[in-house]
Order: C-alpha cells, then structure tokens, then sequence
C-alpha cells in the first residue's frame, strides 16, 4: 500500500493538540543549552511550560512541536528524543506493559494536565504513554503541517507492533484507534487514515552502537538536509549518519549533550520503496 491510495494522505499525523496521538520530548540535561541548539538548527521558538522552570515547550509557526526536558540528570536516564503515546488509562497501560514483559521505569506521575510514564519495550526501546486528564487548550496541527513522524528499528517488526497494538489498542477496531498495515518487511502505523509511524527489523539488542539497538527514532522534516546538518555542526552538534531514502535524503545527528534525531526531506512515512 502507498500513500496514494484511496483512504491515505501524504501527510503524517500531527503529533500535538488534544486528539494527538503521539508528542515527543527531549530528555536532557541543559534546558538553555538545548534551546540554544534546536533553536539555531531547526528554527524553533521555546515558551515555558506548565511543569516548571526545568521544562519548555518548543514551537514552530506558533504551533507547538515538542517538549524539552531538563530531566536526564534527575531521573538517571539517558540524554533522548522519546515518543509518548496517548493512552486513556496511563495505570491500564503500564499494566500491559509490565504484563507483555516492557519495563516501566518511571510513573505513572501526575504531570501538567495529565498522567505520564516512561517505559521500555521488551527488547530495550524506550517511549512513554501519557493519559490527558484535562482538555487540551493547543490546537491540532492543521492537514498538511507535520511536525514529526516516528522510525521504531527493533529485532523484530512484526513482533514489536503485537506489542504496541495490545499496549496502545492499535488495530483494535475502538473509535480512533490507530491502525496497522504489513507492508513488504515494514509495519507502517496510521492514525485517522495519516501515517505516523514505520516499525523496522533487523536491531540488535546487545550492539555497540546506538544505531543498531532497538529505539524509537525521532524524525524532523526540514526544508533542505544539508543545510541543516551544516548548521547543526556549527552550533556544536555532529553528523552521525548521512544516507538516501527512497523519495529523498535523511541525516542522523547528534546534539551537543547527546541526544540523536534525524532531519530529512521526506513528508512522509508511508512511501514506496521499489
């Protein structure tokens, strides 16, 4: 299936406002710091959040894009990008977690206007689940705007979204459900018909490098690749990986405290790799 059959748009599902499946936050340990840098490479504007002065909400065309959190250090995990998941019961879900052999690190805490938790999968990958307790006040991101889309490179795709779609009720017919679709070696994850997410194999759990263990991957469309790689080394960061992409180009960097994320020029997750 391609993103240009019926019932699919090119876009990915936007990752903030109340109906939002995913949001995405930085754990690290200098919050002016991570200002500093995403604001210089990838355009974005910070406004204080609700959780403290050790957290800020990054924005983009005044749309909120991301949460950056000066937490590494307090919480003892490592300096990431991680995707947090909309759940409607955070106890319910860490539950299944903990059931299907995940690991529930921290939470759930009552945070802002919800409940959070910080999770890994069972083969090391780790993510959050978030429970809204409250309305939302942020607008959806409007067709056509994404602001980011998620890569899950684990031991086994197939595997991993039996995983996730019994945590995350993806695929389980309820309203607004995210599903799943088998393509080729790849599982791809939409939500409302837009894609949000590819679930890759071929990870190894004990590898050396970062890159080749299970982990959630954080992606940012940016107008040109190179440009931003260029930036990113300016302002301290480093190219980790630069490779072609079917339909385009993505790079892999490395902000100055360690966090990795990717930048590329594909729109979408949901392509066509003949």
């Amino acid at each position: 299936m391609t993103a240009s059959e019926p019932g699919t748009s090119s876009t990915a599902a936007p990752l903030t406002g109340p109906a939002a499946p995913c949001w995405v936050n930085l754990m690290t340990r200098d919050l002016d710091a991570a200002q500093y840098f995403y604001g210089a490479v990838l355009g974005w504007t910070f406004r204080p959040g609700r959780l403290g002065q050790e957290f800020s909400v990054a924005r983009r065309d005044n749309m909120p894009v991301a949460g950056i959190v000066a937490g590494a250090s307090a919480y003892q995990v490592a300096v990431a990008w991680i995707p947090y998941f909309a759940v409607g019961d955070a106890d319910v879900a860490a539950a299944r977690i903990r059931e299907r052999s995940g690991t529930v690190a921290v939470g759930p805490l009552s945070l802002g206007k919800g409940r959070g938790a910080l999770a890994s999968d069972r083969d090391g990958a780790v993510f959050g689940i978030w429970e809204r307790t409250e309305s939302s006040t942020s607008p959806p991101a409007p067709d056509g705007h994404s602001h980011a889309w998620l890569r899950l490179r684990t031991r086994n795709a197939f595997d991993a979204a039996i995983f996730y779609g019994e945590v995350l009720d993806w695929a389980s017919g309820n309203p607004g459900c995210c599903e799943v679709a088998y393509v080729k070696d790849e599982v791809i994850v939409r939500c409302e018909g837009r894609p949000l997410a590819r679930i890759s194999s071929g990870a190894v759990e004990s590898a050396p490098d970062p890159l080749v263990r299970p982990h959630w991957q954080v992606q940012f469309p940016v107008a040109d690749v190179e440009t931003t790689v260029t930036s990113a080394v300016e302002h301290g960061g480093d190219l980790v990986e630069r490779r072609p992409v079917p339909h385009g180009r993505e790079a892999t960097l490395r902000d100055p405290d360690g966090g990795l994320f990717t930048v590329t020029d594909v729109r979408t997750p949901d392509i066509s790799e003949d």
